[in-house]
């Protein structure tokens, strides 16, 4: 029993079980990494020799059309030849009947068609074409906008068609992956929108969707993984970043909850004390279901209304079980157990049996 005033001085308050929808929270480690729609590997259709490297080391940007590398190519040569004894042959047969000048242009769009099947750059054809001259060494240009992720290339080496030289990563969408246990799978689910946080940029937390639930539990951490894509139009979210992912969720029907603070949990059992209408408090073991940040949910051992101890509870722990300790020795001789008159603590004292006096020193035996 605790009076209004012991429960305020302990810190006593109370709370009631209410029932509603649990409000839950998956927190999940990720790691910021490539979009791999948006990875594009050059890789030269050609053989040949590097003859210069304009993109020469890893992390460097490019844009479409930007010079990767110039290629020395015998390919190359040949087909420039065609390129212009077509165009050549067009002029000659511009007065000559139609089915000539039809063979012309088409012998010409198949000298085009070629190198451009070959990944050349219509302005550099056009400029072969205009020029009239044979070119030594070709560009290759980018395919996509992006950071070179990776260079295997180097000046001078000689390559061979399918070659993967460059790998240019598009960064200003990136994927944040995250592992999520199987017991949180049924909170998650595509589209669910999420906040994700970082820890090198501390207060640039991000929101965006789920995007993809990979299909597959790892067997060894019983874990599923999850993508979310995050727009990167600034480039700080860099690949290999750490982040947090925040996926806010509830439960699918109402339960029974109570304050986290209102279960005292002993390892063996978890209690809450209940008081009654007669004010007195009553230990009760129940048993736990999901949980958040402060709610918890009760799904046997307390009923919709009845109102617990929120806080404090160890204190009034301590106190039922000194209580119940000290209660087997009030029928020992001379002792007394009763609560202070002027203390909220949690404590008792022993005192003397009223009518009783303290055992005197036994001095029949004494000596001079």
């Amino acid at each position: 029993m605790l009076s209004a005033d012991q429960a305020h001085r302990i810190g006593v308050t109370y709370a009631t079980a209410v029932e509603g929808r649990l409000a839950t929270e998956v927190r999940t480690v990720a790691q910021v990494t490539f979009d791999e729609t948006r990875v594009k590997s050059v890789a030269p259709k050609i053989d040949g020799w590097i003859e210069k490297l304009y993109v020469n080391y890893t992390g460097q940007s490019v844009r479409v059309g930007d010079p990767l590398l110039a290629i020395y190519s015998p390919m190359l040569i040949q087909a420039q030849q065609e390129l212009l004894l077509a165009s050549q042959l067009q002029k000659d047969v511009d007065a000559a009947g139609a089915d000539a000048r039809t063979g012309a242009a088409d012998l010409r769009e198949a000298a085009r068609r070629r190198l451009l099947y070959w990944d050349i750059a219509p302005a550099d054809i056009e400029r072969i074409e205009r020029t009239g001259d044979v070119q030594r060494t070709v560009v290759l240009r980018a395919p996509v906008s992006g950071v070179v992720v990776e260079k295997s290339v180097l000046g001078g080496q000689k390559i061979m068609a399918g070659d993967a030289l460059y790998k240019v990563a598009d960064l200003s969408v990136v994927w944040i992956e995250g592992e999520v246990f199987e017991r949180d799978l049924p909170a998650v689910h595509v589209g669910q929108m999420v906040q994700v946080e970082f820890q090198a940029l501390p207060t640039n937390a991000r929101t965006g969707r789920i995007a993809y639930i990979y299909p597959t539990i790892n067997p060894e951490t019983r874990t599923a993984r999850v993508r979310v894509a995050l727009a990167n139009p600034d480039l700080a979210l860099k690949p290999g970043m750490y982040a947090t992912i925040r996926i806010q969720g509830a439960s699918a029907a109402s339960v029974l909850t109570l304050p986290r603070s209102a279960v005292l949990s002993t390892g063996e059992r978890n209690l809450v004390f209940v008081r009654r209408d007669d004010g007195m408090l009553e230990p009760r073991n129940v048993t736990l279901g999901a949980t958040n940040d402060e709610r918890i949910e009760i799904t046997s051992g307390l009923r919709k209304g009845e109102t617990v101890v929120a806080s404090a509870t160890f204190l009034v722990d301590a106190e039922s079980n000194l209580g119940s300790l000290l209660g087997g020795m009030g029928n020992m001789p001379g002792m007394d157990m009763s609560a202070p008159a002027t203390s909220g603590a949690a404590s008792s004292k022993l005192a003397p049996r009223p009518g009783s006096s303290a055992p005197k020193a036994d001095t029949s035996h004494q000596h001079d």
